[in-house]
């Protein structure tokens, strides 16, 4: 088969599509055939040498989505999609025509998305879900805070926010949603994260002076200090990320005075078994439509997956970027 692979670190320029050998399944494995698979920032850090633990040669790539070619007699032919913090990293990745997984990690993909729209969901929902409900456990009357709203994570988090029963969501971000997108439609109010404005006073407007129950910070670093200054007493902050820097000063008497809690949500802790059950829990979502994909920006088949890459690297586009082997 094809694949997309790198053998040392680096930029885009380091990744080459060559032949390498058809994945086999072994023992309690099956065979996907990549009909798409999304280009995420943190595949990006994998490539670059930004996570640790990676051994060389590897085929990068987390989110995917296709069809079984191999395995049990019953996922055959089953249209699946998955994802994982071992995928690309530590497993080869789904940046090739083909991936091996544990049949453990099969998910069926929703019949409500094609493959290109499922390929864009994994890292952005699981990610959000995890932090916003898993660990924060966002419950239904409370309003949350989203940094990064027009990112892929903000943009998730904003949807399973409005999806679980969140009474207000504020999105904050250098530029708005665009409009149309899933995110510009399910927030309620809208802050710039900028030098002129002064994030945690227009939070606390907004909400009658108590300022947020939960922030998702899905950016993190540069926007910690107003992240933590936005939240309402006995609020919660979800840190995903560390963009900028990678700390941050806050007033720790003010801090346990308001009884807050700062929580790390840490995604790439999860295998790609334990993200396929969490893809099982948010795609009724997808089906009932109380989900929407994550708007696609560019499609590159895999012979320019480097410039795929290029795209998310350099930012050069609003949305996502998929590879379709």
């Amino acid at each position: 088969m094809h694949a997309l692979r790198f053998e040392r670190f680096g930029g885009p320029e380091v990744l080459s599509v060559g032949e390498v050998a058809d994945p086999v399944a072994g023992d309690g494995m099956a065979v996907v055939a990549v009909n798409a698979a999304s280009v995420n920032p943190s595949d990006v850090m994998v490539v670059s040498g930004g996570v640790e633990g990676i051994t060389l040669p590897r085929i990068p790539g987390r989110d995917f989505a296709g069809v079984v070619l191999e395995g049990p007699d019953a996922w055959v032919g089953a249209e699946v999609w998955g994802t994982g913090g071992d995928v690309g990293s530590r497993l080869d990745g789904s940046h090739a025509e083909r991936i091996a997984l544990p049949v453990s990690a099969l998910a069926r993909k929703p019949g409500t998305l094609d493959f290109a729209e499922a390929a864009t969901v994994g890292v952005n929902f699981v990610v959000g879900w995890l932090g916003a409900i898993e660990t924060a456990e966002l419950a239904p009357g409370e309003t949350i805070a989203v940094f990064g709203v027009s990112g892929g994570v903000g943009g998730a988090v904003a949807q399973i926010a409005r999806a679980t029963g969140a009474q207000r969501i504020v999105g904050i971000a250098p530029h708005a949603p665009a409009v149309g997108t899933p995110a510009a439609e399910v927030i309620d109010e809208f802050v710039p994260f900028d030098v002129d404005t002064d994030v945690p006073a227009e939070i606390r407007r907004i909400t009658g002076g108590r300022g947020a129950d939960v922030v998702y910070d899905a950016v993190g670093g540069v926007t910690t200090p107003s992240a933590v200054a936005s939240l309402a007493h006995r609020g919660r902050l979800v840190v995903i990320s560390a963009i900028g820097t990678s700390t941050a000063e806050i007033d720790l008497r003010d801090f346990y005075h308001r009884d807050l809690r700062m929580l790390g949500a840490d995604s790439r802790k999860l295998d790609v078994t334990a993200f396929a059950e969490r893809l099982k829990r948010i795609s009724p979502y997808f089906e009932r439509g109380q989900f929407r994909p994550l708007p696609i920006a560019q499609t590159f088949d895999l012979a320019h997956g480097p410039e795929a890459y290029r795209a998310v690297a350099e930012k050069k586009v609003r949305g996502r970027v998929v590879i379709q082997p």
